[in-house]
């Protein structure tokens, strides 16, 4: 089960680049149910996501690199690729997602839990400006599937 609350950003860290950090690049077989591939630095696999907003269901498979580079043909809509940081917040993790062209403007940030209740206790750090967690527009899922007239499109 993931549990995850996830917010728009006021601001980047001043130190972005001192924290952890990967390059995932995603796309989608399907979106209802997510069916993902991921790729995360040089590892690789398929995602099952059942429907929800801050708690679904979560399985990964691993994949080899060759089973990714077939598959990813096969998927529909954008590529999703984007940095994600690991920023430490007291007992959790705050993964923010800087991504990448078509999507460049838009700065993610996502905190995980281990239970509803701990999710509805957090305090988000003042750097974080609106939730999103009940917007499926920012789903990774519905940016695959955004169609874009120009690039100058804003990305949601």
């Amino acid at each position: 089960m993931e549990i995850e609350r996830k917010f728009t950003v006021r601001e980047l860290p001043a130190d972005l680049t001192a924290y952890p950090h990967k390059h995932l690049e995603q796309a989608y077989l399907n979106t209802a149910p997510v069916i993902r591939i991921r790729r995360e630095d040089d590892t690789c696999y398929l995602t099952y996501k059942g429907s929800g907003m801050l708690a679904r269901e979560e399985y990964n498979l691993p994949l080899d690199a060759k089973s990714y580079a077939h598959l990813l043909p096969k998927c529909d809509g954008n590529v999703i690729s984007k940095t994600r940081y690991l920023i430490p917040c007291g007992q959790h993790t705050i993964e923010l997602d800087v991504f990448a062209p078509p999507f460049a403007s838009l700065v993610i940030a996502e905190v995980e839990f281990e239970t509803e209740k701990e999710a509805a206790d957090f305090t988000p750090p003042a750097w974080f400006l609106q939730e999103v967690t009940y917007d499926p527009a920012y789903h990774n899922s519905t940016l695959s599937e955004r169609i874009f007239a120009d690039s100058l499109d804003s990305p949601l």
